[in-house]
């Protein structure tokens, strides 16, 4: 007899037995006959079987369940993220909006204000520790957080990184606060359920759900992270910071960015996933003030079509190591220049993005296993997670004199910087840190990561030697700079 007919049977049989079979009972029977007839008979077979969890609604019945179980257990934990900084000028054609006065400038006259930005932020620690997005409170004054019963607190930045966007506050409450908890999300699929909760427009939390669109998107623009999880959940402004929320009560991501022409939502919403977010709290509360990622001491580059035939592989897939460092870590444990890393601790690795989140959240002092085709042939190799080696912030030198470059800080390049300024790890040389806003060298035209090759025709390979250049006043300047890999010369009278 075959499952369907025996599923036939035992319905007639409980409607003949005097069961309503109501239509929002008969999904609820469907089910159970589903998971106790049809599911063993695949499994004898060594046919793979969706989880019991998960799995097509059978009947109206289950389509009219409800999410307010689950909003009750996780919204206690989403909050309200308010972030100030005061700025120069009047009333500005865009209400404040730091987003287009950046692009489309302000009006500097008048006394200074405060800008305002609304956000939201996740409790991931009883003692008050709580997530939210970093350009929810960059370059703020101030930062009050207000908790679903409404109480408000001051908080403190204690660690934030713009390139992975995230940054953890520090509050100070009476009582424990109801933490979320932590949900794989290597683990969830396309298709999975979710609720999206935060403040969007600052009108209160709201939550809205949907369904996780797509897996490890990269080129989203908001920061240099680049394996977001998609959702259609509706994300609008404020929500930034907020929760994405698995269908078992757990974090699955941080809503972060939309894709929109309008400003509201079409349903192309992105949140950084949670196991990106685990390692930046860990960061936070051992104690850390800068997020490290693991320096492996090698750049890839992704593997295109003619890269893939000229490699004899099949379809293109994977990262092509185009550098190593010399003496990095990299380079100890056999990876060469032309191999092709093909998976990470056996995830499949596809682009350079894959493999920087794969880095980032393994974390640092542990080990990671590359799967590596090379010269035809697959090897593994281990690689050491290991912190990049720091400069000497003592030695950094800012040039206050009557100079082209006043205003600039020159720092020695070392593994930690080059990373910081998106630069190649096997840099070496003077590099321009950081500059003023307003000062000399912002108004001819240097940027944050030019390396200074020449200044005045001397070699330029120590920050303080060609700092004293700077220094001293000379009727020409002539520079040789090397900014993204294209080389720059300059004169200046």
């Amino acid at each position: 007899m075959s499952i369907l007919s025996r599923m036939l049977i035992a319905v007639v049989v409980a409607s003949v037995s005097g069961q309503a079979l109501a239509e929002d009972r008969t999904g609820e029977i469907l089910g159970k006959l589903f998971d106790q007839l049809i599911v063993p008979q695949i499994q004898k077979q060594g046919a793979p079987v969706q989880p019991a969890d998960k799995r097509v609604p059978l009947g109206r019945g289950e389509m009219q369940l409800s999410f307010a179980p689950l909003v009750k257990l996780t919204s206690p934990s989403v909050v309200n993220v308010y972030a100030a900084r005061k700025v120069q000028g009047g009333q500005s054609m865009f209400g404040g909006d730091p987003f287009f006065e950046q692009f489309f400038g302000q009006d500097f006259s008048g006394p200074p204000r405060m800008q305002q930005s609304l956000g939201s932020g996740v409790i991931v620690d009883p003692s008050g520790l709580i997530i939210t997005n970093n350009h929810v409170i960059a370059d703020a004054d101030e930062v009050k957080v207000a908790l679903a019963d409404g109480r408000e607190y001051d908080s403190t930045v204690i660690l934030k990184d713009a390139r992975v966007d995230l940054a953890i506050l520090k509050i100070k409450p009476t009582a424990p606060l109801p933490a979320i908890q932590f949900a794989d999300s290597d683990q969830i699929e396309v298709g999975d359920l979710v609720l999206a909760m935060g403040n969007p427009f600052g009108v209160g939390q709201t939550t809205t759900s949907g369904i996780i669109s797509a897996l490890a998107r990269n080129q989203v623009g908001v920061s240099d992270f680049g394996s977001f999880i998609q959702t259609d959940a509706a994300i609008n402004p404020g929500n930034s910071g907020g929760a994405l929320i698995s269908m078992s009560g757990q974090l699955i991501g941080i809503n972060t960015a939309i894709f929109s022409k309008s400003g509201g939502s079409v349903g192309i919403g992105f949140a950084i996933p949670s196991n990106m977010v685990r390692t930046f709290v860990e960061t936070a509360k051992g104690g850390g003030t800068h997020f490290d990622r693991p320096y492996v001491g090698a750049t890839f580059e992704a593997v295109t079509s003619d890269i893939a035939d000229s490699l004899g592989m099949d379809r293109p897939t994977g990262v092509l190591v185009n550098a190593v460092v010399r003496g990095g870590p990299a380079e100890k444990a056999g990876l060469k220049v032309g191999d092709v890393i093909t998976a990470m601790d056996n995830t499949p690795i596809q682009t350079p993005d894959d493999l920087g989140y794969r880095l980032s959240t393994k974390g640092i002092g542990k080990i990671a296993q590359f799967e590596v085709l090379s010269k035809g042939a697959t090897r593994l190799i281990r690689i050491p997670m290991v912190k990049a080696s720091q400069g000497n912030p003592a030695d950094d030198q800012l040039i206050t004199e009557q100079s082209p470059l006043r205003g600039a800080t020159l720092a020695n390049l070392s593994p930690d910087l080059a990373d910081e300024l998106q630069l190649p790890p096997d840099r070496i040389g003077v590099v321009i840190k950081s500059i003023q806003d307003g000062s000399a060298a912002q108004q001819i035209g240097m940027a944050v990561g030019d390396i200074i090759l020449e200044l005045n025709r001397v070699p330029a390979t120590d920050a303080a030697q060609t700092a004293a250049i700077a220094r001293k006043p000379s009727s020409v300047w002539r520079f040789k700079l090397d900014r993204g890999g294209q080389i720059i010369t300059q004169v200046f009278r």
